[in-house]
């Protein structure tokens, strides 16, 4: 299916001119995680209290209808590039499925290239390692963390650019005060702010008095943590657009607002069917507020259906930036609806994917397709067509009655799937292109006996039940930058492993290092609200394995023990790459 293109810039050869430097607004775009669309008072919830929100809702634009992915890495990839997820490379959440190829142009990219100062601060969640990190796709600053979730919002360490640092206070405090600080920095000249708070995704903590106000209402731990959560992040809105007041920045800034999929959870929706995951409604209709004064009437709404490709093109033409498309874009400049020059947009199909990478390739299903009437739903080879404007709740399937409609829009989204998968490879090596590079045990590929922790290879997860020479750990790697690399291996042992000869290769070189030195600590005290799903924290030691030459290319890094003498080896967190200076 050929990328829809949009007409203004076919008009002018995609290419605009940019306005004197004093007059280009700002942007501070905030998205939220796991926050759905019913999870603001705005929007009917009893219990959730989003009075900021609501008030920003009310200052600008309010879309009725915006969709994203039901997953939150394609969500992101899509926000930044305004190109469906699949074609940028980014498939799921993990395993280097949630990476972004680095030759995507993105709204940091295309903001630095017209002289703003760009920064990013909270979840990225989009690729880890050079040249697919923030700062090296179009983020001056950056201060969060790369992976789908972090461990602990407590006084936790974030990254800071090229290395970590301790920060004090609540996440979503820390990432508030970190961008006001890049704002104030930047007030003399134009500016886009990124900040992706993690909130309200798990884990579950959040301070007592948002908890304890939520349990009051009588609602269950989880719920009053996510609504504490939610309500953090309402009060760390207002103090972003209070920063604006201060600097006097408010009528040149236009602030956007999003979340990145359906709630984590059956929570409050609407009637809407479905949750995070579902390629349903529910999984995928989330807010989206755009406030500009002066430039944007106070209460409008905006009645089409729109969706997360469309924001690149959509600032782009509301901050007249000069721009050339690197790729084929899929979305359409929403900036005449916005500026009250006209109400509607012509129909189109908007598609969504959830389905995941196996050994025989890309899943083309769970997926759907959206019109400005039906909602086509495709999972477990079931097809369900639903009248989103008589039944918005998807209550009733008219797919047997209506063959020929469901005929049609399969179709399309076949099309559709060929078209933006036909670059998805299954392999997937990580890139060495930095002076020190980690390697995620999600990241790698193991045989035997060898599996997760958790199970399903999360971010932060690690490698166990390694117990024998059969089992076997690598990871598939391409070297940018060729060099000689000292490799080190963050591990915890029990006694039992003490002795057990690691071999460590890469080509024709090998490592050997011998395990002389039990680690095993408990797991770090949590201030999880309810039991997590993903893995807790837990403090690892390292173990020095030797120097490889890397040369340019694609290379296999193999971890295998030569003799195990007790049927215990090391549990593995990661594998660390690190060259001289």
């Amino acid at each position: 299916m050929a990328a829809l293109v949009i007409s203004a810039w076919i008009a002018r050869g995609l290419v605009t001119s940019s306005p004197a430097a004093d007059v280009r607004p700002n942007v501070l775009f905030i998205l939220t995680d796991d926050q759905g669309w019913g999870d603001l008072s705005l929007h009917g919830n009893r219990f959730v209290e989003t009075p900021n929100l609501d008030r920003l809702a009310r200052s600008g634009a309010q879309f009725e209808r915006f969709f994203v992915s039901p997953l939150c890495a394609p969500t992101r990839a899509s926000l930044l590039t305004g190109r469906y997820h699949l074609r940028t490379g980014t498939v799921s959440v993990t395993q280097g499925w949630e990476r972004m190829r680095s030759a995507e142009l993105t709204l940091g990219e295309v903001f630095r290239q017209n002289g703003y100062a760009t920064g990013c601060f909270g979840k990225w969640h989009n690729g880890e390692h050079a040249p697919e990190d923030p700062n090296s796709q179009g983020f001056d600053e950056f201060l969060g963390f790369c992976a789908g979730h972090w461990n602990n919002y407590f006084d936790t360490d974030l990254q800071h650019n090229d290395r970590m640092v301790a920060t004090k206070g609540f996440i979503t405090d820390v990432l508030t005060e970190a961008a006001l600080n890049f704002i104030s920095k930047h007030k003399d000249r134009p500016f886009f702010c990124y900040v992706p708070f993690n909130a309200p995704h798990s884990p579950h903590q959040v301070a007592d008095r948002y908890f304890d106000k939520y349990k009051a209402k009588g609602l269950d731990d989880e719920q009053a943590s996510i609504y504490g959560m939610v309500e953090n992040v309402d009060d760390n809105v207002e103090r972003l657009l209070a920063g604006l007041d201060r600097l006097g920045l408010a009528q040149n800034t236009i602030v956007v607002f999003a979340t990145d999929n359906g709630p984590n959870g059956h929570r409050f929706n609407g009637d809407m069917k479905g949750i995070k995951g579902s390629v349903d409604e529910g999984g995928v209709r989330v807010p989206l507020f755009v406030r500009w004064p002066g430039k944007i009437r106070p209460q409008t709404r905006i009645r089409p259906n729109t969706a997360h490709i469309d924001l690149l093109p959509t600032l782009v033409d509301l901050c007249e930036l000069r721009f050339i498309a690197a790729n084929p874009i899929d979305g359409r400049s929403l900036a005449g609806l916005l500026l009250g020059q006209t109400d509607t947009l012509p129909d189109r199909m908007l598609f969504t994917h959830v389905g995941g990478m196996s050994a025989g390739g890309l899943a083309t299903e769970p997926g759907a397709v959206r019109t400005a009437q039906y909602r086509l739903v495709q999972q477990q080879e079931q097809v369900h067509l639903y009248d989103m404007l008589g039944d918005p709740s998807q209550s009733t399937d008219l797919a047997p009655g209506q063959p020929q409609q469901v005929q049609t829009l399969q179709a399309a989204y076949k099309r559709w799937f060929r078209d933006v998968s036909q670059t998805i490879s299954p392999s997937r090596p990580v890139p060495v292109a930095a002076r020190r590079v980690l390697l995620q045990a999600p990241e790698s590929h193991f045989s035997g006996n060898v599996r997760y922790k958790q199970g399903n290879g999360w971010a932060n997860d690690w490698l166990i039940n390694w117990q024998s020479p059969a089992d076997s750990v690598w990871w598939d790697v391409a070297v940018e930058r060729p060099g000689v690399y000292e490799l080190s291996l963050q591990y915890t042992a029990r006694d039992a492993a003490l002795g057990t000869l690691l071999t460590l290769s890469a080509g024709n070189q090998t490592l050997q290092q011998t395990i002389q030195t039990s680690f095993d600590p408990p797991l770090n005290p949590s201030p999880d609200r309810i039991p997590r799903k993903e893995v807790y924290e837990k403090s690892w030691a390292w173990l020095r394995l030797g120097k490889l030459k890397l040369p340019m290319g694609n290379h296999r890094i193999l971890l295998q023990a030569g003799s195990v003498p007790n049927g215990q080896v090391a549990d593995v967190k990661a594998l660390l790459l690190t060259a001289p200076e």
